[in-house]
């Protein structure tokens, strides 16, 4: 049996390097948006609780950083909490939210966000989060405000009309203000209103979406009206380098026209 796990092991890391050298000297998307999709199916699949997939889910968060470094992208955006994530049961939500508030205190001390420039930002009705949550997401703002090499987007009581009701909410503010004149509103002034705003390019290049799912569920609904979209039939707490590979060498492969 263990001949046979060091034998699997070693195709895998054989079969990692082939894609690696597939994709490496290929167009690089600069902005990878993932739907984190999976954790409760795969937690039930083992009869755990609920939680036990989201702990899974975050940790895998961890390797995707490292992963998105070694390849040079340059934004990563997850959905990882919707607005509608809310209805779950409220020990569940609570768990959510513990483990949440546990891996923003590890981004504080993590030596790569510093390294690396990365701008952490949170996306979403924050104002919805606990407020013990809201204080540790501005602290890890604040600390990573200036950085401008990379960033890191965490969409948290998140939804994608809701981010552009929020958007026509303050583009209404200006206008009733005589701050902004309508005639000049366009989608480049939109934009600016939008969550990530922060970002020198907010639009996705590639979406991936794991659990097998076929949808975007309401996630970056302006901003992926160009983006590629991969649709990976892995719960997220299993998903690998060989799958953010192979995602890439679909995205390659793909002719990106914009309607030209």
């Amino acid at each position: 049996m263990l001949k046979n796990f060091l034998s699997t092991i070693g195709a895998y890391k054989l079969y990692e390097k082939w894609l690696w050298y597939q994709v490496k000297n290929g167009t690089k998307p600069g902005h990878i948006a993932i739907i984190l999709d999976g954790n409760r199916r795969w937690a039930s699949e083992k009869t755990l609780n609920p939680w036990f997939g989201h702990e899974k889910g975050a940790e895998k968060v961890e390797h995707l950083l490292d992963w998105s470094l070694k390849l040079g992208v340059e934004s990563i955006t997850l959905y990882a909490f919707s607005t509608e994530n809310f209805r779950r049961p409220k020990g569940e939500v609570e768990e959510i939210m513990r483990i949440a508030g546990e891996k923003f205190k590890e981004i504080l001390t993590d030596e790569r966000i510093r390294k690396n420039k990365v701008r952490v930002k949170v996306i979403g009705r924050v104002n919805l989060l606990p407020k013990a949550l809201q204080q540790l997401i501005t602290s890890i703002e604040r600390a990573t405000q200036n950085y401008d090499e990379h960033f890191l987007n965490i969409a948290l009581a998140y939804g994608g009309r809701a981010e552009i009701v929020d958007a026509a909410r303050k583009i209404a503010r200006k206008v009733y203000k005589g701050e902004l004149n309508p005639e000049k509103i366009d989608e480049r002034v939109f934009e600016s209103f939008l969550y990530t705003s922060h970002m020198s390019k907010q639009d996705p290049d590639l979406i991936i979406r794991t659990s097998g799912e076929e949808r975007l569920s309401g996630f970056l609904l302006w901003q992926s009206a160009y983006s590629e979209l991969c649709f990976l039939d892995i719960y997220w707490p299993d998903f690998r380098l060989i799958d953010l590979l192979r995602a890439v060498r679909t995205f390659q492969k793909r002719k990106r026209r914009f309607g030209e």
